[in-house]
Parts: structure tokens; C-alpha cells; sequence
């Protein structure tokens, strides 16, 4: 069964029930559809992109920010047989460039953010339409509302299995190009099932959903909205009064953080800032955090201020279709720290260097294998052989497991530092850097040496209000072993991505050169 089933079955059962909100709290504007009208949108996509002769297999790019717009036009690609191709909207125009040849993507639909990017790369597209979405109406587009709007809403009759391709989504891209995964309906379908098996989703939640649709972590925890019929509330923007406004005004139940906004959230209470007796959070039951290593301090802070809430921690990749192939779980907050155990339907190994399975305790590479692992890198066979053994996915996370069978974190493969020949794991030392009251972020990475090879940098971002010296950081890291501790110490913003993960590789490229300098927070 694809997934387009799903979103069909819920316009029949509930058509005249919301479905999705989008909030765009800068304007105070809200806007809302139906399930009816959600796959009535979605039909006339398909058909309109049947008109223009789209054929089962095509690729089609979607470059938005969230928008009501967003799913309809996503599952119109997929009513047709086609493959949704969503690109990061922070893409510069040569990576956008770049990924339409790499995913051979026919179509473009954008909106008005892109029009300088898209108008500087004009000449060298190949593309066989160009879909505008918004007010204007750009040289060489067509407009989605209106040409949308005159076709038909019947449900296209186009014959979709779970062995069909569905969706390409790029990977970050921090290491050099992107490389597009290639998923089929039964990893979107995996997706669906994995979420609503974790969170126990029904009909009367309500989830927030604040992250860019474009990355799998962000669709695939809706998804487990859409296999119930559960309304999703989308967010143009984010702070930590709009989140709050949100859930009080919508009566979330579930909201889905990012490590930066959830630490925003807590510092901005703790400040004063926000006075949560003028919010209405009695429905929110469950919070969970995923798309980074999560810091057991900031789990622990959020547990203390609404301790009646459930927790979670969800693990994955976009070569896993998203969150889920591991999961804490919401009863077992007392392995907060630990990334969990399998998720529902997946089988989860760490191993060697050999693929053989590592002993409890020992550090080895995170191994997944489940229905959500992606098909393949797309026309890359070579990558594509790295990373898949035997149906098993290599992650390039290393991990260990414990005597109860949590596996945790230890880090990204290529984050390891090596320094004198001792393996460090960055994760562990940002761990501990952030338990100084004053530390709101951190990224800790390798540095070349002449001596050792490389050493320790810490790239520490200092709470609004607060103050650090390097003397006083020092101090604190005293308790690590003399080789874990940080050789450098510099007092800066610490860079995120959109889904909240480090940019490490942009860290090493601007510090990595040797020449450091020491700037101290005020």
C-alpha cells in the first residue's frame, strides 16, 4: 500500500476535519485546510502534472519554505508515480543547480525566497516546467494556484506498490556535494508505522511541527499524524513565545524540538522572559528531541520544569527514512543519555571494522536494517556499496551498548579525534562542558598538531547574561582526563543547520589551520 493511501482514506473518513495549520506568527496570520481539501490539492497537482506529461519514475523538486502548500503538492508528486525531490532551502543557487542534474529532476516548484537564486542559474537549467507558488509570477513559470485550481479533483488512476520509488532527499551535504537517497513507498510507509508505534498518536492529537519539511525529520514524525487522521500544526518561524502561543492556542499535545529551541525555551523561563501561567499547556503530554545528540543535562532541565510530561529521544538518518530506527522511548527516562534501543520493526547491530558484532561495552559502528532503509545513493553504486552490507545500514555513528541493551551515542565516525594515539569522542566532552551553568552550546573538535597529531578545541557559546573566562573553563574541565581536555578555548557562536546538527566541517575549516584566536566573552 503506498502512502498516498493514507492521505485518501483520512478524506473519507473525516473530510471536513482540519487537517493542517499554518501559523505564521511575524504577520499574526493562521491559515487552515481540511483532509478533503488537503487530498482534493493533491489531486489536482497530480493531474495538473499529468497534463504536462509527468510519467511514472519522473523527479520533481520541491525548493519551500513550510507552507500549507508544502504536503499537498508533495503527495500530488507522488499520486503520479513521480518521486518528490525536496531540496534544503538554504541551498545556494549552485547547490540548487547542482542536485537538480544529481537527482535528474524535470520540474521545479518554488516560491518567492527563490527568485534571485533560481533567476542566476536560469540559462543553465534544464527543466521542463517551473512551477511558481505565491503572488507574482516570475519569467518562465507557471502559477500553481491558477493553473491548479482549473483541474480536476478526482483522484488520479495511476497503479502505486510499496516496491515503487517515492521520494529522493539529499544528504546535508557538511562534507562536500549531496548525495540523494533513494526511498520507496515502503520506507515512507515504514516511517508511519515506526512513529505511531513510539508515540501512540490517535485521532485527537495534535502535533506541532516546527522543523523544515525538506528534512525527513521533519515529514516523518507528521507522518505518524497522518496515519490516524491527527491534526498537524505547521510554524513559519520560531521563538520561544510563538512555540508557546502555539501550543496553547492549537491545544497541542505533542511538539517535536530541536536542541537549540528547546534550550532557548528553558533559558528564556529561567530569565524571566516567559511567564508560563499565561500559557494553556494542559494538553501537551509529550516532547521529544532527535536530529543531533541531545545533552542528558538539557533532558534532565526539561524534566524538572514539567515533570508531568512525557519524553522521548529518537534516533536516525535520512538513509533510515528519518527518526525511529532508534528510540529511547517515553518509560524509560531513566536511561536519559542513551539513544535506546531498536525501534519498532527495525533490528539495530554495533560492529567492527569486519562487521562483527562488538561485545557489550566496546565501541563500534551503529549497524540498522529495517523496511525504512533507503534503496540506494542514486546513481552512485560505489557509495551506495560502502554503506549497505547485506541489507545492513552503516550508519558512521559510533556507538556502544550496555548490559540492559541501551546503546548510546559516542559519536560521528568522522568527528573522531585521535590525538597521541588515544581515541577521543567529541560528544563526551561537550557533555560535560555543558554542565557550567553559564554554557549554552558547544562543539568540540579536532585541531592538527606537529606533535601529537591533533588536539582538543572547544567552541563554546555563553548564555545571554552570563560570563566564562577560559581560566574558569579550564577549572571545570579539570575533572576529564588530562588528554580529554580542551588544548584551545574559544569563547563563540556555535554554528547549527537548520535540522539544529553542528557544522562541524565548517568548524574544523575555520579553525583547523592552526591560527586561533582566543576571544573572551564579555
Amino acid at each position: 500500500m503506498p502512502i498516498t493511501a493514507f492521505l485518501e482514506k483520512n478524506a473519507d473518513l473525516y473530510p471536513n476535519d482540519i487537517c493542517l495549520v499554518e501559523r505564521t506568527p511575524a504577520e499574526n496570520a493562521r491559515r487552515a485546510i481540511t483532509w478533503k481539501e488537503f487530498d482534493d490539492a493533491a489531486n489536482r497537482f497530480a493531474n495538473l502534472l499529468l497534463s504536462y506529461g509527468v510519467t511514472k519514475g519522473d523527479k520533481i523538486a520541491i525548493l519551500l519554505t513550510n507552507c500549507l502548500e508544502w504536503l499537498p503538492i508533495y503527495f500530488g508528486i507522488l499520486k503520479t508515480g513521480a518521486l518528490a525531490v525536496p531540496f534544503n532551502f538554504r541551498y545556494s543557487a549552485e547547490e540548487i543547480a547542482n542536485c537538480l542534474k544529481i537527482s535528474d529532476s524535470s520540474l521545479l516548484i518554488y516560491g518567492s525566497e527563490f527568485i534571485e537564486r533560481i533567476e542566476s542559474i536560469s540559462d543553465f537549467l534544464q527543466l521542463k516546467k517551473r512551477i511558481f507558488v505565491g503572488d507574482g509570477h516570475p519569467a518562465l513559470t507557471v502559477r500553481y494556484e491558477e493553473e491548479a485550481a482549473n483541474m480536476s479533483s478526482a483522484r488520479p488512476n495511476i497503479a502505486i506498490d510499496d516496491e515503487d520509488d517515492g521520494a529522493l532527499y539529499f544528504t546535508s551535504g557538511t562534507t562536500g556535494v549531496p548525495k540523494a537517497i533513494l526511498h520507496r513507498h515502503k520506507a515512507l510507509v515504514c516511517a508511519c508505522v515506526t512513529e505511531q508505534a513510539h508515540h501512540s498518536q490517535t485521532k485527537d492529537d495534535t502535533f506541532l511541527c516546527i522543523p523544515p519539511l525538506y528534512h525527513t525529520g521533519a515529514i516523518m514524525h507528521w507522518f505518524g499524524s497522518l496515519l490516524v487522521g491527527g491534526k498537524g500544526v505547521l510554524m513559519r518561524g520560531v521563538k520561544p513565545q510563538w512555540i508557546l502561543q502555539a501550543v496553547s492556542e492549537e491545544q497541542i499535545s505533542i511538539i517535536w524540538l530541536l536542541v537549540p529551541w528547546a534550550q532557548d525555551l528553558l533559558d528564556a523561563i529561567d530569565r524571566g522572559d516567559i511567564d508560563l501561567s499565561q500559557y494553556d499547556l494542559s494538553r501537551l503530554r509529550l516532547m521529544h528531541i532527535g536530529a543531533q545528540p541531545v545533552p542528558p543535562s538539557l533532558v534532565n532541565r526539561w524534566l524538572k520544569r514539567f515533570p508531568t510530561h512525557q519524553y522521548d529521544t529518537n534516533y536516525g538518518l535520512s538513509e533510515s527514512i528519518g527518526p525511529g530506527c532508534v528510540h529511547l522511548g517515553v518509560e524509560n527516562t531513566h536511561k536519559v543519555g542513551a539513544i535506546g534501543v531498536p525501534g519498532y520493526r527495525w533490528q539495530v547491530r554495533i560492529v567492527d571494522s569486519n562487521a562483527n558484532d562488538v561485545k557489550d561495552g566496546d565501541v563500534g559502528e551503529l549497524a540498522v536494517k529495517g523496511d525504512g532503509v533507503m534503496k540506494c545513493y542514486y546513481k552512485d553504486e560505489k557509495a551506495t556499496n560502502r554503506s549497505i552490507k547485506d541489507g545492513w545500514l552503516l550508519t558512521g555513528d559510533m556507538a556502544m551498548k550496555d548490559k540492559d541493551g541501551f546503546i548510546y551515542l559516542v559519536d560521528r565516525k568522522k568527528d573522531l579525534i585521535i590525538s597521541g594515539g588515544e581515541n577521543i569522542f567529541p560528544v563526551q566532552i561537550e557533555d560535560h562542558i555543558r554542565q557550567h551553568d553559564a554554557v549554552k552550546d558547544v562543539a568540540v573538535i579536532g585541531i592538527p598538531d606537529q606533535r601529537l597529531g591533533e588536539v582538543v578545541a572547544a567552541i563554546i557559546e555563553i548564555k545571554k547574561g552570563f560570563s566564562c573566562t577560559e581560566e574558569e573553563m579550564r577549572l571545570h574541565c579539570e575533572t576529564l582526563p588530562r588528554y580529554k581536555r580542551p588544548h584551545t578555548i574559544l569563547f563563540e557562536k556555535v554554528p547549527r543547520n537548520p535540522t539544529g546538527k553542528i557544522e562541524k566541517p565548517l568548524l574544523r575549516r575555520m579553525y583547523g589551520g592552526g591560527n586561533l584566536i582566543i576571544a573572551q566573552m564579555k
